[in-house]
């Protein structure tokens, strides 16, 4: 699996030249052990891997101890995993490294060693129980990892060449061939209802199989389960609570999370804390409510209006439809080739959701349900801020549409409300590219170049 985290790690090594060690953060499952040992593997002349995850006592105990005899620390280590060390030119890797809070605080002292390199891999990385009682380092380089990404989905389906077409149409604002387009649109939607999990892909590229999928997928969601109920200690019953509500909650035509589904009387400051778990632990994406789409949409972020997205779109699928315990290969070939009666809407704005939070973009939308103006009443799905701001026109608004007969009313009524600061609007539909009167409308397929 060629994952776009390598070239980035690159980059790091290139540039930190052992003065930072890099943290690769992410949700269970998204890659993070196999991205450190792979490129431990093609970087370095040797490297050692300590899993906390399976690591004993007399391995943790060593970052428990005085850390000014390094010597004896990393004699120690090569002796426990036969592994010999070449100064510069090996990396000690701390795989799950929330395990073991004290290895994580030691990386300050291992970087001003500066005899290897360090990468470090966990999940909840900035929970309480997991930083308590230690410094955190300042030497630490942060990534963040998603799940696969279209264009990874291809490169692992062996269609590389189709990604090149597709990104030379877009620099180029041209459409596909009508052949092509449909190609990209069976494999984008294949992608979407796998999702992004390595397993998952791997398993469906080699068996071909939705249930197997499926089976490999709810895995994942059991440990999601069993990470909430161990690490969200004291507000689990209200992560759990939120997380099963994803799916009814997207499901609706106003995709908000509405806290009265979870009970009647219920504070957004009550819920505070299990927001932020669900965030930190990277399983969500929340896209909040800018009320002000101008330069810095977080300085008019609204924290009480938001929508709660799945980090992955196979995950939803697999949780929104659980009723047997198991997704069908039926219901499966049914989404595959949109025939099934089901919103839709929703799995397409998840999707691009999280290949927007792959981007490291910011999620924001803009609603105003006005009872008195209907021309400022209005829904836009995505707010996108350019990368290089100017005097002006530093907003596009960009609308998801899974169905072939919409309207573009709320994109017509922005444009004419914020005309100072409305970019080109975007529309991200199944059909193919084109540009009419000063929108443009994109497959969704490239959501990943914008």
């Amino acid at each position: 699996m060629k994952r776009k985290i390598l070239e980035k790690m690159a980059d790091w090594k290139r540039k930190s030249n052992g003065k930072t060690a890099l943290l690769i953060d992410g949700a269970r499952r998204v890659g993070k052990s196999y991205a450190a040992e792979e490129f431990a593997k093609t970087n370095y002349k040797s490297y050692i891997l300590i899993d906390f995850n399976e690591a004993g006592r007399e391995i943790t105990e060593l970052f428990e101890q005085n850390l000014r005899d390094l010597d004896s620390l990393f004699m120690f280590l090569t002796a426990a995993y036969n592994v010999k060390l070449y100064e510069r030119e090996s990396v000690i890797i701390f795989d799950e490294v929330q395990l073991c809070p004290r290895a994580r605080a030691a990386i300050k002292f291992l970087v001003a060693d500066g005899r290897y390199d360090y990468i470090e891999t966990g999940s909840l990385l900035s929970i309480r129980k997991n930083v308590k009682d230690i410094v955190i380092p300042s030497e630490e380089r942060h990534l963040k990892m998603y799940p696969m990404d279209f264009e990874e989905f291809l490169w692992a389906s062996g269609e590389e060449t189709l990604w090149e077409v597709i990104k030379t149409c877009f620099e180029k604002k041209q459409p596909l061939s009508q052949a092509l387009h449909r190609k990209a649109m069976t494999l984008f939607r294949e992608y979407m209802i796998v999702g992004g999990m390595p397993q998952a892909v791997s398993e469906y590229l080699v068996s071909k199989d939705f249930e197997a999928v499926d089976a490999v997928k709810r895995d994942i969601l059991f440990l999601y389960r069993a990470d909430i109920a161990k690490h969200a200690a004291g507000y689990e019953a209200k992560v759990l609570g939120i997380f099963d509500e994803i799916p009814a909650q997207l499901s609706k035509h106003e995709k908000k999370f509405v806290l009265s589904a979870l009970g009647k009387g219920i504070k957004s400051r009550d819920y505070e804390s299990a927001f932020l778990w669900l965030k930190d632990s990277m399983i969500v994406n929340i896209c909040y409510n800018s009320t002000e789409p101008n330069i810095g949409l977080g300085l008019n972020r609204d924290n009480s209006s938001m929508k709660i997205y799945m980090g992955d779109t196979g995950l939803l699928i697999s949780h929104a439809f659980d009723e047997n315990g198991i997704v069908t290969e039926e219901i499966y070939k049914k989404l595959l080739f949109g025939k099934l009666e089901v919103n839709e809407g929703m799995l397409f704005e998840n999707i691009v959701a999280q290949m927007l939070a792959a981007n490291e973009r910011k999620l924001y939308f803009y609603s105003n349900a006005s009872k008195t103006d209907r021309n400022s009443r209005m829904e836009i799905d995505f707010l996108l801020a350019k990368s290089k701001v100017t005097d002006r026109h530093n907003i596009s608004p960009l609308e998801v549409k899974s169905g072939k007969n919409y309207t573009l009313s709320s994109i017509n009524k922005f444009r004419n409300k914020f005309s100072g600061q409305a970019n080109i609007p975007f529309v991200l539909h199944t059909e193919n590219l084109s540009e009419k009167e000063g929108i443009l409308y994109l497959p969704v397929y490239m959501t990943g170049l914008l």
